[in-house]
């Protein structure tokens, strides 16, 4: 196993978080606590979740036996989890916390992020994308200033550290920042060599903000063999050059890009793999190999929120 990653951040409200984390999207039955644990003992100490995921108790479980082992304490681990769409009333972002918490089994989080900028209509906890009759997803018009306005109330309750958003593009991100109290920490968006959001990350470090960036591998189809990127002969040269995986490349220039990646896995062998991130740098030519990948091309489209006013990826600068 690989030791313990001294690469860490400090955010704009003084909290600190490790420049990598484990990804939980999709990991549920078992298999979400099993990698946690792992996790945790390969040196991970930044873990990502949602209540939209369904796993926050499995991710809960696993950081507590972790405690009650003796392995971390409890201000050892960065946890980041987030508000769903349909809890976007402000009336009802404080009560999605405390039933988040729950789940976990803590007391607070450290960041709370709110998933994306659109909002659904509430047909209940677990009505998660609600539809109507006809089939068609019921989307409101809820303000995420107003949602924004809520989550600050949440930092001032102790529920959570820090307060951040998911998914908002560059003018979403000026408009909140134009209009908040707290000013958010974090942006978690997708990056990886085919969106590589440059402008975007550039406009958060100008503002202090930082960057987590979930798929930094894209969505692997093996009968497709895509994305490109993992598995052209160019990039695998670069791995050779370095002695390291694609994977591992890729995610070294998911970082070299300025953020913090979140590569998903359950398979422990991966685990320890996309940790051992540290100890290469790729050069000006591994970086314009990887940048000609680019094509905007994303994995989290969430195109049943198109017709939402707030959907980010409307406005082409989100794209590219």
């Amino acid at each position: 196993m690989t030791g313990k990653v001294e690469y860490y951040f400090k955010h704009n409200d003084g909290t600190h978080i490790q420049g990598i984390g484990l990804g939980t999207f999709a990991s549920t039955e078992g298999d979400c606590e099993r990698a946690v644990l792992h996790a945790i003992d390969v040196g991970y100490r930044h873990i990502d979740t949602a209540y939209f995921y369904g796993n926050e108790a499995e991710v809960g479980a696993a950081v507590r036996k972790k405690i009650a082992e003796g392995v971390i304490k409890r201000e050892d681990i960065f946890i980041t989890t987030k508000l769903w769409c349909n809890f976007h009333e402000p009336e009802r972002v404080e009560y999605a916390c405390r039933k988040t918490l729950k789940n976990i089994g803590l007391d607070y989080v450290d960041l709370y992020l709110i998933h994306w900028p659109f909002s659904y209509k509430y047909r209940g906890d677990n009505e998660l994308i609600p539809k109507d009759a006809n089939g068609e997803v019921e989307l409101v018009d809820i303000d995420y200033l107003d949602t924004w306005g809520a989550m600050e109330k949440l930092v001032d309750l102790g529920l959570t550290k820090s307060i951040g958003v998911s998914n908002f593009n560059e003018e979403q991100l000026t408009r909140l920042l134009a209009n908040c109290k707290i000013k958010p920490i974090h942006n978690q968006i997708e990056v990886h060599p085919a969106l590589d959001q440059k402008k975007l990350i550039a406009l958060c470090k100008k503002n202090g903000i930082l960057v987590t960036a979930f798929s930094p591998l894209g969505r692997h189809n093996a009968e497709l063999r895509t994305p490109t990127f993992m598995y052209d002969g160019k990039v695998q040269a670069i791995a050779d050059k370095y002695n390291k995986s694609i994977a591992q490349v890729v995610i070294r220039y998911v970082i070299e890009l300025g953020t913090i990646p979140l590569p998903k896995s359950s398979n422990p062998k991966r685990i320890e793999e996309n940790f051992n991130v540290f100890d290469f740098k790729l050069d000006a030519e591994d970086h314009a190999i990887l940048d000609s990948y680019h094509n905007g091309e994303r994995v989290a489209h969430a195109r049943q929120a198109i017709k939402s006013k707030y959907y980010p990826f409307n406005v082409y600068s989100a794209c590219f």
